[in-house]
């Protein structure tokens, strides 16, 4: 979409944009991942770049950063046309980025982090009072001295932001910075770029695929589908129905809709939650169905801190049990238990009436327990490993012969997966971290309900997702379940929750503190037992 058929800024006038993209092209071979981009960004605006992944955002900010050429196309800062070659070409120029995943070490303190990169000797007395100082300036204070690994992830977030704000960027890019947040770092997060926009005249970029931030935080949005600019509104004339159909390029069903937009009212009305097209006819057969899975489980973490205390869950076949609670709950020991990760100290798992080993490795698996981690980098794929790989870790014997992997026999598994779950790879052979987001949560799922499992654990499974994926999800989960699999679903969002589950339970302090059927979910009551009280 050409500058000129979308209106000018509501803040720069006649000024040149901060940032003015023309016609931007970039092709990785056959695949166009930037097509005729035009963008521009004035001065002191918070810009939104919204879009699914793989729609083209992350390539643009790369351009924009010198982390990768282009193909065409003409790039203006402040008017004047700019080369951008590298990373330090665009620090110099005034550019910097927060990336979605943070490039923090762990065993540092903060002002250590802070200072990597610089040349010379390390000034710690300097750099502690340059970190205090940002801090109080922006809102972001925290420590100098404390270590990284020690920190919570808001905390690790105002790292991050402090890194590039002590070079004084004019242009401050931020790329998915509320995927690990909380709803009040988030909130934090976005008072701060406020402050940094209005007061200091800095400029935003902000890509992001969640529509209710984009609303929240920006003043415009530009919205991208397949390496094209479709759309660009200004944020108070739009609203996220609007949003999320340009994103998408059709009407998303009701009830997707409801859960991908946050609105926790459709999901509780009686005229979605009742509709036998959006979920009666996705519930269990009334004929009670055969127990799956019963935990009975009491575990502890080594300084004798309960992770787990006397839960009690029992899940049946084809049904959706959504387990709902606060984060640190007991949910992440949970999903380590039914993963071969941690033994009991008391109780048992039984699976089909039969008990299972915890804590053996490979039991659960071999037990027909399939799961979908909550952090698919850290415990779902090895990033570094191609696609196909990652689609037979859980299944190597199926593609070995006398003991040694076979590349063809692993590559057939790997096109016949490829094709079920349409996942969107250049090539079996890609390697995993080249993947969108949504596309390796797709070929986490494609390993694991390709072994056929009698129970299926996601947890989180729409985290950091687009409306897309999140749509993409939800429906192979209710195929899942109709096909007989007992899926557990572990989320701390409601609205997660209510679109997948047939039957709600909700988890306070390791234990199992009450449930109800999907269709009688009362919100107050589920708030109330999430926070401990009695309901």
């Amino acid at each position: 979409m050409r500058p000129e058929l979308l209106g000018t800024s509501p803040v720069h006038g006649e000024v040149p944009p901060a940032v003015e993209l023309r016609g931007i092209t970039k092709r990785y071979g056959t695949t166009i991942a930037c097509d005729d981009v035009h963008l521009s960004v004035a001065s002191g605006e918070i810009h939104g770049l919204l879009g699914q992944n793989g729609a083209g955002k992350s390539t643009l900010v790369k351009i924009l950063l010198g982390l990768a050429g282009r193909d065409a196309g003409q790039i203006l800062l402040h008017g004047r046309p700019t080369e951008i070659p590298d990373p330090f070409a665009a620090a110099e120029l005034g550019l910097a980025m927060v990336h979605q995943h943070f490039s923090l070490v762990n065993e540092l303190t903060v002002w250590e982090n802070v200072t990597l990169g610089d040349t010379g000797r390390p000034d710690a007395d300097a750099t502690c009072e340059l970190v205090r100082s940002i801090g109080e300036r922006y809102g972001l204070v925290v420590d100098p001295l404390a270590k990284v690994e020690d920190l919570s992830t808001g905390q690790r977030q105002r790292v991050e932001i402090i890194k590039c704000l002590r070079r004084d960027p004019s242009i401050l890019i931020l790329d998915e910075p509320t995927s690990v947040l909380t709803l009040g770092d988030s909130r934090e997060l976005f008072s701060v770029l406020r402050r940094v926009a209005q007061d200091e005249q800095r400029t935003v970029i902000l890509i992001s695929h969640k529509l209710d931030e984009i609303l929240n935080a920006t003043d415009r949005v530009t919205i991208m589908r397949s390496g094209r600019v479709v759309a660009q509104r200004r944020t108070a004339e739009t609203d996220e129905r609007e949003l999320a159909r340009e994103m998408v390029g059709r009407e998303l069903s009701k009830w997707v809709a409801a859960s991908a937009l946050g609105d926790l009212d459709a999901l509780v009305d009686p005229g979605l939650s009742k509709d036998p097209a959006m979920f009666t006819a996705l519930r269990p057969s009334e004929d009670q169905p055969a127990v799956r899975m019963r935990i009975d489980a009491a575990v502890a973490n080594r300084d004798g801190r309960p992770l787990l205390q006397g839960l009690t869950l029992e899940l049946r076949a084809g049904e959706i049990l959504g387990l709902a609670g606060i984060e640190g709950n007991g949910q992440h020991a949970l999903g380590d238990l039914l993963s071969s990760l941690l033994p009991l100290d008391s109780g048992e798992v039984r699976v089909d009436g039969t008990p299972v080993p915890a804590g053996r490795p490979g039991a659960m698996h071999h037990a027909g327990i399939g799961v979908i981690p909550e952090d698919r980098h850290q415990s779902g794929c090895v990033l570094d490993m191609s696609v196909a790989e990652n689609l037979v870790l859980s299944a190597v014997p199926t593609v070995s012969r006398r003991g040694f992997v076979s590349r063809r026999r692993m590559r057939e598994r790997a096109e016949e997966l490829i094709e079920r779950f349409a996942i969107a790879t250049p090539s079996p052979d890609t390697p995993m971290r080249a993947l969108s987001g949504g596309n390796q949560q797709k070929v986490v799922l494609a390993r694991e309900l390709s072994q056929q499992p009698k129970i299926l654990v996601a947890a989180y499974p729409t985290r950091g997702l687009d409306i897309g994926a999140i749509e993409y999800m939800t429906e192979q989960l209710h195929e899942a379940s109709r096909a007989g699999i007992a899926v557990l679903l572990i989320s701390t969002e409601l609205e997660e929750i209510l679109t997948l589950s047939h039957r709600v339970a909700v988890i306070h302090r390791g234990a199992v503190v009450g449930e109800m059927p999907r269709m009688d979910v009362d919100i107050e009551r589920l708030g109330m037992l999430m926070g401990g009280q009695e309901a």
